[in-house]
């Protein structure tokens, strides 16, 4: 006969903390958000549209301008959660962490779109030679951003991870992974940050 008595499995409430920090950029973040031409050229060949062999002629000030994430105020902002990727990617170079476990127990807050202000001292855009498809070489306009730094918060579960922990994992994805195009995480040199002490 089986037993009847009831199995009580108890858990505890998650010990969920939240920290205010500042990073600071070491090198120009670049900027790569598709733009709204892009996205619907997307869309059309999914929706199999008739495309027009007419080529517009290219702006490459509107084109980086394009690039840029903006927040509900139209300032240049950046996805927060690219940080977190950032965050759960370094998880590569500890042995003690897994990316699992990162992805439920570390949250960056950004504001209703999910986006961080990026604080800058001078904008410029970039002229970059790319691979596309087939290896066929093109021109990419992208904006950057240099002297840069975001003010946001962290929220995660201290019953995992102590505020410095979380503090130093961050600080390994500045300088392991980076954010934006061309960062460490994908070759390049560019987005790398540190903590603000």
């Amino acid at each position: 006969m089986a037993d009847n008595k009831e199995l009580k499995i108890q858990i505890a409430a998650p010990n969920i903390q939240l920290m205010k920090t500042k990073i600071i950029g070491n090198s120009n973040l670049i900027f790569h958000r598709w733009s709204e031409k892009a996205m619907k050229m997307i869309l059309d060949k999914q929706l199999k549209k008739a495309k027009s062999n007419v080529r517009d002629v290219r702006n490459p000030e509107k084109e980086a301008e394009e690039s840029y994430y903006k927040n509900a105020e139209g300032k240049i902002a950046f996805p927060a959660l690219c940080i977190k990727q950032a965050m759960v990617n370094a998880a590569r170079n500890l042995e003690c962490v897994t990316m699992t476990l990162l992805r439920g127990a570390i949250f960056v807050v950004g504001d209703g779109d999910g986006l961080i202000p990026v604080k800058y001292k001078k904008k410029s855009t970039r002229q970059d030679m790319v691979r596309v498809g087939m290896g066929t070489a093109d021109l990419r306009f992208r904006g950057q951003v240099s002297d840069w730094s975001m003010d946001f918060v962290i929220k995660f579960n201290a019953d995992i991870f102590s505020a410095e922990q979380v503090i130093n994992l961050l600080q390994t994805a500045g300088f392991a992974c980076g954010l934006g195009e061309w960062r460490p995480e994908r070759n390049g040199t560019f987005g790398t940050f540190e903590v603000a002490s």
